[in-house]
């Protein structure tokens, strides 16, 4: 970062660090591992915006580089098929108050932010990350949302919305990047759980994919595929091939949806799955059981649902 007369910038300092992959572990030969100092003399009376801005986004790398000994994991009682995930809705971006310095210094290597995403493309590794930085800060400001369609990217403007397609198995996943990483060599964007989920990532960890960022400023946001390729649930049905679920609940809100989870599984029930619909900005969390082979078998689970007290059950069935 640039220096300037009136204020020394942050610094971050790692000692000889060795990162693993995604879900290993991080080893230092100093027991210092991480080391951060802030020093400032500021004009009297002001607080420089540009300063605060930057003590933020390395605040934010700080506990990701620190969070590194730490392994990382998949969330608990949440199953999900990768088709039943939607892309990120995307909508036209207004750049973020944080997140965006004209460059920053990560393990000893500076990045500068592009003032501009118009036009970028970009190949390389994609990796994930989940439950150990879920409801921390991103270097946005906003909360890290593992079951969100976000992603995080070293030198892209935030915030920005990109096609992510998984070059191993054809899979395709619009994300919106507000974050900052993966600070590993050669990886190129870290994929939130959901994303990585729906590209087909989680099992293998790392993945070859291509990145385009998607163009919201001319008002047409064309997606190679998108939530609206995925065919509508319709009630009742039996057709060959159909999908059958029994809904038992849903929720606006994701903690409500998994205390539902849990007490079904708790109860003793099986394939208990949290299913997330978007539909015009609102999220909607749906708990259902399935597949199921039959509507017969459907309604003999009913049955049961309803002697433990679950009574605004509906068939579902996705053609």
């Amino acid at each position: 970062m640039a220096r300037a007369k009136t204020a020394k910038i942050p610094l971050l300092f790692v000692n000889q660090v060795a990162c693993q992959p995604l879900t290993g572990v991080c080893t230092s030969s100093s027991e210092d591992l991480l080391h951060f100092s802030f020093a400032s003399v500021l004009p009297q009376g002001l607080v420089s915006l540009w300063l605060v801005q930057s003590l933020w986004l390395v605040l934010s790398l700080t506990f990701m580089v620190s969070s590194c000994s730490v392994r990382d994991s998949a969330p608990v009682n949440y199953h999900k098929h990768w088709d039943e995930i939607p892309d990120a809705v995307v909508q036209p971006v207004t750049k973020s108050k944080y997140g965006n310095p004209d460059s920053y210094t990560v393990l000893g290597k500076t990045y500068h932010v592009m003032k501009s995403a118009k036009g970028f493309s970009q190949q390389g590794i994609a990796s994930w990350y989940g439950r150990k930085f879920h409801g921390q800060k991103t270097s946005s400001g906003e909360d890290y949302n593992m079951y969100a369609m976000t992603a995080a990217h070293k030198t892209l403007p935030i915030p920005v919305y990109v096609e992510v397609t998984n070059r191993d198995n054809g899979r395709k996943a619009i994300v919106r990047v507000n974050d900052r990483g993966p600070f590993h060599e050669n990886r190129i964007i870290d994929l939130s759980y959901a994303a990585a989920t729906r590209l087909g990532v989680t099992k293998t960890g790392t993945a070859n994919v291509s990145i385009r960022v998607i163009d919201t400023n001319n008002g047409a946001f064309s997606h190679s595929t998108s939530a609206s390729q995925f065919k509508a649930p319709v009630q009742s049905g039996n057709k060959t091939g159909d999908k059958i679920y029994v809904q038992v609940a849903a929720f606006a809100t994701e903690e409500n949806a998994l205390q539902q989870l849990g007490k079904l599984q708790g109860e003793g029930f099986s394939d208990v799955r949290l299913h997330i619909e978007s539909k015009k900005g609102r999220t909607l969390y749906r708990v259902r059981i399935g597949p199921l082979p039959t509507t017969r078998v459907a309604r003999q689970l009913m049955g049961q649902l309803k002697q433990h007290n679950h009574h605004k059950l509906k068939i579902i069935t996705y053609n």
